[in-house]
């Protein structure tokens, strides 16, 4: 008889009517999910790299004008350090260019002065070296300089002691080459190539708000289900949001440089206003969404009643997220994000009157807050977000003649971060 020669777990007796293969139904569900995330893997990476491409394209262009205009205007016959220097500062955090580029400046002057003079009293050498780096980076932090400016500070003395002995007068090409490369940066980023500002941050707000609506869906059909695995994926992955935050924030600081100092952008400072005050809304939205997911997982644990209007009002919340993207992607102003986020409070306010536990009261609040940080993230003010909440979780107490709820009403308490 030939030897079964298979994996232990093939080696199974064959399966019998009526019973079921319960190692298939496994592997087929993990090889959905690696399919699943390799094409959101692949769909993140093409996003990174339609965003990063106009950065990318003013980078190139800045070094292009860099060398032509250290090499072919000031015959530099080495200009290096100029296509470096404005690389470098496009390279900063978007918002600081302007601040990166006078940190460059200022570090490339304390490097070149203490380079040149140590060398001139120590000469060059391998412990000259690494004491010129030293003295520059504690002079640098002593003077209470930034980071950028202690990096160029060591760097720059780094090249001005290794180059020194096969390159004479390195010092002052150095300098001016700081000072170059900079300057076509922020021309290049201000008047020759300026980013559309709203373009960048709508492209760095679809991540977060993605995150978002996809998580509130998940943890609605989640409750739907009662699967507590589900909406336990479902907080975990809303607690992974920092870098989605992070990249809106750093947009809208990028966005507000561009509309300062690039007078082709100045038109679009009133609307930028409008996205700058959304982000802070939105990230409490994001954390008292984990608030309210992490309280789902508990309500299904606990077996509490879970109304039907309970998972609808979530869902609601959802579709008011990836309508107030789409609305802001386009221009218009968010009233349909606004009315959807009332419908969830509405819905809210019947899952209640029809009875929750303790934690679906949470939850409860939590739609409400969440709510009203959507509806400040659209324009309305806070005061009146809340007046429009109260009154859209009290009209089904107005149609009933005042009934009143088995108990009061939970007040919307301030959610910690998701953590």
């Amino acid at each position: 008889m030939a030897r079964d020669r298979r994996l232990p777990f093939l080696r199974r007796a064959p399966f019998r009517e009526g019973l079921v293969d319960v190692d298939g139904a496994r592997i087929s569900e993990a090889m959905d999910e690696l399919r699943t995330r390799g094409r959101a893997t692949w769909h993140d990476r093409l996003h990174r790299v339609r965003t990063a491409a106009g950065l990318a394209v003013q980078a190139g262009l800045a070094a292009a004008l860099a060398y032509v205009v250290s090499h072919r205007l000031l015959k530099n016959p080495q200009p290096v350090f100029a296509p470096i220097s404005a690389v470098g500062t496009l390279a900063a955090s978007v918002g600081q260019r302007f601040r990166r580029t006078v940190e460059l400046i200022v570090g490339v002057a304390i490097g070149v002065l203490l380079g040149d003079g140590l060398i001139y009293v120590l000469g060059t050498g391998a412990w000259q070296l690494g004491l010129v780096v030293t003295v520059a980076i504690l002079l640098s932090i002593f003077a209470g300089a930034s980071v950028a400016v202690v990096i160029q500070a060591a760097a720059t003395a780094v090249l001005i002691v290794t180059l020194s002995p096969s390159t004479k007068n390195l010092e002052v090409p150095r300098f001016i080459d700081a000072a170059i490369g900079g300057g076509v940066a922020l021309l290049v980023s201000a008047i020759l190539l300026p980013l559309n500002p709203l373009r960048v941050i709508n492209r760095a707000a679809r991540p977060a708000l993605d995150l978002l609506s996809d998580q509130l869906d998940a943890c609605a059909e989640a409750l739907r289900g009662r699967d507590r695995n589900a909406a336990q994926r479902a907080l975990l992955r809303l607690r992974e949001n920092k870098a989605e935050l992070a990249a809106l924030s750093e947009a809208i600081e990028g966005a507000k440089e561009t509309v300062t100092i690039s007078p082709a952008r100045w038109h679009r400072r009133s609307e930028l206003a409008h996205y700058a005050d959304a982000a802070e809304p939105i990230d409490r939205a994001m954390r008292n969404s984990g608030t309210l997911t992490r309280r789902s997982v508990t309500l299904i644990e606990d077996e509490e009643p879970i109304p039907e209007p309970m998972p609808d009002a979530i869902a609601h919340l959802a579709e008011s997220v990836r309508l107030l993207r789409h609305e802001f992607a386009v221009g218009e102003e968010p009233q349909r994000a606004r009315e959807r986020s009332l419908r969830a409070v509405s819905e809210a306010g019947r899952a209640y009157a029809e009875g929750v536990g303790f934690s679906g009261s949470v939850v409860i609040a939590q739609v409400r807050t969440t709510a009203s940080d959507l509806l400040v993230a659209s324009g309305i003010e806070q005061e009146e977000a809340n007046r429009l909440v109260r009154q859209a979780f009290g009209e089904r107490e107005q149609r009933t003649g005042g009934t009143t709820p088995q108990s009061p009403a939970p007040r919307a308490p301030t959610a910690p971060p998701v953590g």
